[in-house]
């Protein structure tokens, strides 16, 4: 016998057919492990669609650029992008950088270690988030970069 309770989730009063909702955000980034928090961008979007009950998915297009979610403050954004700088750093050899000779080997380590997209549940027009925890977009590309992100709201 497992030490786990299993829950139902507070019922919702949605019914209707599926809607799938897509959206954009764009903005411009600094590189270099520039974490950009979008949670507030991603409310306002879920608000504009008038769904009350699904799952919205975060996508970074890019090869460069992942999503996650952290406590967005300065000491946690400073610990991420240090953990990056140990694990991946940017001065070592990459092949990519051998072979294309754009120096961001690095950048297409660290995005495909974290990922590109986030599956995020909704509830009563609300995330299903922790209090501190925010979603973030970050990108580890060389250069600074127009990025946007794309949000697919399925629900009803």
């Amino acid at each position: 016998m497992s030490n786990f309770a299993v829950t139902n989730a507070t019922p919702t009063t949605a019914t209707g057919n599926l809607t799938v909702a897509t959206r954009f955000i764009t903005f411009s980034t600094t590189g270099e492990g520039h974490i950009v928090n979008i949670t507030q961008d991603l409310k306002d979007l879920l608000a504009e669609t008038g769904l009350d009950a699904g799952t919205a998915t975060v996508f970074a297009p890019g090869a460069t650029a992942a999503v996650t979610t952290l406590e967005y403050e300065p000491g946690v954004v400073q610990d991420f992008q240090r953990l990056f700088d140990q694990i991946i750093p940017r001065e070592q050899d990459y092949e990519h950088n051998v072979r294309l000779g754009d120096g961001n080997g690095h950048s297409h380590c660290r995005a495909g270690l974290l990922g590109p997209s986030l599956a995020i549940p909704f509830c009563n027009g609300r995330f299903a988030l922790g209090t501190w925890q925010a979603v973030c977009f970050v990108c580890f590309d060389n250069v600074p970069r127009d990025r946007k992100v794309v949000v697919q709201f399925m629900g009803v």
